[in-house]
């Protein structure tokens, strides 16, 4: 698979411009007891069983920016098959000192999955290669965050998503509404600690609900 590392500011969400031309920083919306003026930046997407798209069964994703233009975020939980970071490495042409260091690499999402973005703790970063997410995270798609990793001097915790799931505009808000997914609070350990196939139970279990009653009530929906 070809890899691209690329700058926040151009990214596109279903031709649907996410973030502001010069700026990495998502677009806020007041929060509100109303679904349709929530910002869910910064949230964990949990997928309901039986929401039909198979790319994201048991998935949960990173919200990473959500506004009136849309909404794009990066699955957390999904291991990317037959790709290692030092191979992603040679192909970009970084040097490193220890091939097995490197983070682990995710299915990101459906939308552009050969172009990489580096989900991350905010001991790295700039304001101007970095986007921060809210509750402690940044994101970083330049080759920078990968050369810097390849040599130890990259975040303590990241996760390199290929790929991204992105919303056009009320998409998001009408899955919600039809209970395609729940909402929960992110956490750095849950995040980036947790091993990926415990990560949708985690997540449930951060909002009180057993999986097995979710999965035995949504088979006999």
């Amino acid at each position: 698979m070809k890899v691209t590392i690329g700058r926040l500011d151009k990214l596109n969400v279903s031709r649907i411009r996410i973030l502001e031309r010069g700026s990495l920083r998502p677009h806020h919306r007041a929060m509100s007891d109303h679904l349709d003026t929530i910002d869910l930046t910064g949230q964990l997407l949990i997928a309901m069983p039986g929401m039909g798209d198979p790319r994201f069964e048991k998935s949960v994703i990173l919200i990473c920016a959500h506004s009136d233009d849309g909404a794009m975020g990066l699955i957390i939980n999904k291991p990317a098959r037959k790709v290692s970071f030092a191979d992603l490495l040679k192909q970009l042409g970084i040097d490193t000192d220890d091939p097995a260091r490197g983070p682990a690499i995710c299915f990101g999402g459906p939308v552009e999955h050969g172009r990489g973005f580096v989900l991350h703790s905010m001991d790295y970063g700039t304001s101007e290669t970095t986007m921060q997410v809210p509750g402690g995270f940044g994101m970083t798609a330049t080759l920078d965050i990968l050369e810097d990793i390849a040599t130890g001097d990259g975040p303590e915790r990241a996760i390199l998503a290929l790929g991204y799931a992105g919303w056009a505009p009320g998409q998001l808000e009408a899955e919600l509404a039809q209970n395609g997914w729940l909402t929960c609070d992110a956490n750095a350990d849950l995040v980036f600690s947790t091993e990926n196939p415990g990560k949708w139970a985690a997540a449930l279990g951060t909002l009180g609900v057993d999986v097995i009653a979710l999965s035995a009530t949504a088979g006999r929906a």
